[in-house]
């Protein structure tokens, strides 16, 4: 297992490298046959860990690692658990930079191959774009799952999938959890939104399907989430336990059409949701935790024999109804293969243990899921060559090439949902001096932003003049005030909103510099039902989040280097009357020119 293949070669012909690394089973049984029961357990455990190294994290890591689990640093942490599986966040330090990343990434396989059984570890991270990123620049950043939908172009979907799967295969992630499969149709759910690609099944499903095609073709296991659909949710399971009233007839027409999908488009993995299904299983068990759901539904109904893993398991909607020490067991009897970031690791991995030496777990089932996970670990070479070359890292990730793609792929994204008497677009010569207000939420990857000054930052570099206020997501009096001011002067102010609903001060903020009779143009930074809850501005955009390389499209679009491309994948219902639509599925204006 030593030498390093190339990521670019691997991106280059996906299809031919599943086939020439898809292991004959038996060799996978007789390795799973020798070993122990405690290293069986392991496989099926995906857990965080704390640090940039695998070796030498900083203190506050090793404080953090010796809290959680008892061990300094993901080196031990392998050797104690025997973990099958690493997942990446920026809050536990472990994607600071492209090379870092890459050199953790090879001391994690390190570690794996010097245990007594050595074997490849499944690295993982939740890279969907758009509002959800765990790795930011200099990698390539691109358009979310709503802004695809927007564009309504497979092909650009596909392609963002196979450079974005290429850039994570480079820094040897090899599995994320992406795409979003639920169908989003609750605009009131505070958990998927812009995260979807849609509320129509039909087109959400061809997305998902030619972006499962692009991960897996650039190097990486896609995963499709959230089964059985978390699109009509109004609970966010971070926080609690939503329950979705679709009867089997809705599901089957709503939910359905992605996973099936997926699964036709050969997904290498589907993530569960913590969510209930009365439908299917009246217990009130959350899916994650329920055998009808995943073994009736999934794996019987749907035909998929793939990687199923847990949406993580320290989320309260899967902690409501059961213990830290049963949802594990719970979710392997459900099903479920591997186990997401247990908030008690310890703990979680004895309960595993004790069921299967009490005999609650049967080592057979147990040994279903291990062959499961080793099988995608095969196919994605991890047997022959675990480890990336950081030779390569500056070569693939990040590249011009890559980021001048991401900008062509969201110019095509950017919706113009209102221009009245063709306001749009502007030029410099009568709206050369532009304010720029609004919220500054923080930034997905804790690379970009903040709005505000990107956004005034893409008008200077086209010629404009562009002053950045940030005035929040509630903006004080104060704030309003002085933007009501600094409005003075101008000759166009643009207004970033975020989730605006009825008692928003950012709708008196924007009432406010409409009276001042400053022409004001509003970017709806996250959700496009923002449009709703406004009047009076002369035109607004929606950019379906607040990463730079949609904000720079939606500056090109109302400048006109670029045309606005869009169309609503959702519908926008009316502010004062929600069962009447405002702007429908389809909705998006172009330029007269």
């Amino acid at each position: 297992m030593t030498g390093a293949t190339a990521p670019a070669a691997l991106a280059h012909d996906r299809d031919r490298d599943r086939d020439d690394h898809r292991h004959d089973d038996r060799a996978l049984i007789a390795l799973i046959s020798r070993m122990s029961l405690e290293e069986k357990v392991g496989q099926v455990f995906v857990t965080r860990c704390y640090g940039h190294s695998a070796t030498a994290p900083d203190q506050q890591d090793v404080d953090a690692n010796l809290r959680d689990f008892g061990v300094r640093n993901a080196a031990e942490l392998i050797e104690r658990y025997h973990v099958g599986g690493i997942i990446y966040f920026a809050w536990a330090h472990n994607t600071r930079s492209p090379h870092q990343i890459a050199d953790l990434s090879n001391g994690i396989q390190r570690a794996g191959l010097a245990q007594a059984t050595g074997l490849p570890l499944l690295v993982s991270t939740d890279q969907e774009h758009g509002i959800v990123c765990r790795v930011g620049e200099p990698a390539t950043l691109l358009p979310g799952a709503m802004a695809l939908g927007a564009g309504g172009s497979a092909a650009d979907a596909h392609q963002a999938a196979v450079l974005a799967g290429g850039e994570l295969a480079a820094l040897g992630i090899r599995q994320n959890y992406a795409p979003v499969a639920d169908v989003n149709v609750n605009p009131a759910n505070p958990v998927i939104g812009v995260r979807s690609f849609g509320s129509d099944p039909a087109a959400v499903a061809t997305m998902v399907a030619a972006q499962v095609k692009g991960y897996q073709r650039g190097g990486v296991a896609a995963t499709a989430k959230h089964f059985p659909g978390h699109g009509d949710t109004a609970v966010d399971s971070h926080v609690g336990l939503p329950t979705v009233t679709h009867t089997q007839a809705q599901w089957e027409a709503v939910d359905a059409p992605p996973f099936r999908a997926a699964i036709a488009a050969g997904i290498d993995s589907i993530m569960t949701a913590h969510i209930v299904l009365p439908a299917f299983d009246p217990s009130g068990d959350p899916a994650t935790l329920s055998h009808p759901i995943l073994t009736g539904l999934l794996r019987e109904r749907l035909g998929y024999d793939g990687v199923v893993v847990t949406d993580a398991l320290d989320m309260q909607g899967v902690r409501t109804k059961y213990g830290d020490d049963r949802a594990p067991v719970l979710a392997l009897k459900a099903g479920v293969d591997q186990l997401l970031n247990a908030p008690d690791l310890p703990l979680a991995w004895n309960a595993v243990l004790a069921a299967v030496r009490g005999g609650e777990l049967t080592e057979a089932r147990l040994d279903e899921s291990v062959l499961r996970i080793l099988r995608l670990k095969a196919r994605l070479g991890l047997f022959e060559d675990p480890y990336v070359d950081e030779a390569e890292v500056d070569r693939v990730v990040g590249t011009r090439a890559h980021l001048a793609r991401a900008d062509r792929i969201a110019e095509r994204t950017t919706t113009l949902l209102v221009n009245e008497d063709g306001f749009l677009p502007v030029g410099r010569r009568r709206h050369g001096k532009v304010l720029v207000v609004g919220a500054d939420p923080a930034s997905p990857s804790g690379t970009t932003g903040p709005p505000t000054t990107t956004l005034a930052g893409a008008l200077t570099e086209l010629g404009f003049t562009a002053r950045a206020l940030s005035t929040g997501i509630a903006p004080t009096d104060a704030l309003i005030e002085q933007a009501v001011a600094a409005a003075a002067g101008q000759d166009l102010v643009v207004v970033g909103t975020y989730n605006l609903s009825a008692t928003s001060p950012q709708r008196t903020l924007l009432a406010r510099l409409v009276a001042t009779g400053v022409p004001v143009v509003t970017i709806a930074l996250r959700n496009p039902y923002d449009v709703a809850w406004t009047s009076g501005q002369r035109a607004t955009l929606a950019a379906y989040s607040w990463t730079d390389v949609e904000l720079r499209a939606a500056v090109r679009v109302l400048a006109g280097r670029a045309e606005p491309r869009g169309k609503l994948p959702v519908p926008v219902q009316r502010a004062d009357d929600p069962t009447r639509v405002l702007y429908p599925v389809g909705h998006g204006l172009r330029y007269r020119r």
